[in-house]
């Protein structure tokens, strides 16, 4: 791995490189999206279909295209029996996560007889985009659907790819039935996501979207945005581990490499104030990648975003990761809790030397779906606030109106909104 000395320039460079990675560079395949999502739009299940036949191979129709029942207990045959089990305990994990998260609406009154509050309620129809073959991950499922069950959302619908055959993924049924998905559909891309968003004869429209995919997945969910929510435009994954002479050089290159093997965009980053761990981590980093089986990719990862940063003082290690504001932080540091506060910016944080990254992808609770290419400055990860909405209450008495009506009417008339000014001052003058 290149370790680099940091300075003004070497930042300057690193944050142009990583910028690189951006999900906004879609422009040559923008036209060909919309033509789907429109076509979908206009068509349904017609259109759907066509697709489905012309991009997965698969003879979908109206009769076939929502998993029964028996093909969900066909699935339970297929996948091993303590896999089943650890889905259930980390289902559980998640679950109890996310129900701290939740939040009661409230109601405050005035002795005037002002009444203010705010109501929370969840959004009836969430739809969950699960990526099929080789992207088949059984804890995107889990992460997408249970903060959107614990919020209360009575209507989850999720839609994959099938196989030629129309067989979808047995490990994507199973954790999809666990999770308590109350409909799947077999179809993928950026139909699928059309198809959630404006309804087709068979797929009911939904209010929300979430949920990974490829480059046409990620463009047609910013083609619908507007017609209905979605959660982000997700970039290559990233890993950022922020660690002094502390920490363990195998530690640090196994963490790193668990990013990097996600895809050749992926970024893997070590910021140490340690020349020797720098060093060693470099060491293990190859001798890890020799043995390991996406070797191939990993090394492209490495080679175009790969980073072991220097820094003079601890200080300016922790700037820098603000500044990069990564998707996952590792703080193997002297003291990480103390380390932590100063952190700012970043999807999740994992403290210590036992807390590496997948423990969070997989297992430990905290939500896996996290801002990625710098957006940890201003998203958070998925979770319950995701699947409700919020509505203002309020309820003034004459009395408690009586007080302001001329503060608001002069508020109207600045702006010239005079019917705004009448409709206060209608309710203190004589009918006329």
């Amino acid at each position: 791995m290149r370790i680099v000395k940091l300075d003004a320039t070497s930042k300057q460079n690193l944050m142009r490189d990583l910028l690189k990675r951006t999900p906004d560079n879609y422009g040559p395949y923008e036209k060909t999206v919309k033509e789907i999502v429109e076509d979908i739009h206009q068509n349904g299940d017609a259109a759907l279909f066509s697709y489905t036949k012309k991009f997965d191979k698969a003879d979908i129709n109206a009769s076939n295209i929502q998993v029964t029942e028996e093909e969900i207990k066909a699935a339970y045959n297929e996948v091993d029996p303590e896999l089943i089990n650890v889905i259930k305990k980390a289902i559980e994990n998640i679950k109890s996560y996310h129900e701290l998260q939740k939040r009661n609406s409230w109601i405050t009154t005035k002795e005037d007889g002002v009444i203010l509050g705010q109501q929370i309620s969840p959004i009836e129809y969430a739809g969950v985009y699960v990526p099929g073959g080789k992207a088949a991950y059984p804890s995107t499922v889990l992460m997408n659907v249970l903060p959107a069950k614990v919020a209360g959302v009575e209507n989850i619908i999720m839609c994959t790819p099938c196989n030629a055959e129309g067989k979808v993924y047995p490990l994507t049924l199973v954790a999809a039935n666990e999770a308590g998905v109350d409909k799947i559909f077999k179809c993928g891309g950026a139909q699928a996501i059309a198809a959630l968003a404006y309804g087709t004869e068979s797929i009911p429209k939904v209010d929300k979207i979430v949920g990974p995919g490829n480059i046409f997945v990620a463009m047609a969910k910013r083609t619908v945005f507007g017609h209905v929510s979605i959660d982000s435009i997700a970039g290559p994954s990233e890993v950022l581990v922020l660690a002094d002479d502390t920490a363990d050089a195998r530690y640090v290159a196994a963490d790193l490499l668990s990013q990097a093997e996600h895809d050749e965009l992926a970024s893997a980053i070590l910021v140490t104030t340690s020349e020797r761990l720098a060093g060693e981590v470099s060491e293990w980093v190859d001798k890890f990648t020799a043995r390991l089986e996406r070797k191939d990719i990993i090394q492209k990862s490495l080679d175009n975003f790969g980073y072991i940063l220097l820094t003079d003082t601890m200080e300016e290690a922790i700037a820098t990761a603000n500044e990069i504001a990564p998707e996952h932080m590792e703080i193997l540091t002297a003291n990480p809790f103390e380390t932590m506060t100063k952190i700012k910016n970043a999807g999740a944080m994992f403290l210590g030397p036992y807390s590496s990254e997948p423990l969070g992808d997989y297992f430990a609770g905290p939500n896996h779906v996290l801002p990625t290419n710098g957006t940890a400055r201003f998203f958070s990860p998925l979770g319950v606030d995701d699947f409700v909405k919020k509505s203002s209450i309020i309820s003034y008495s004459r009395e408690a109106l009586s007080k302001v009506h001329t503060d608001i009417e002069k508020f109207a008339a600045a702006e010239q909104l005079t019917a705004h000014a009448n409709s206060i001052a209608v309710r203190f003058t004589e009918e006329n």
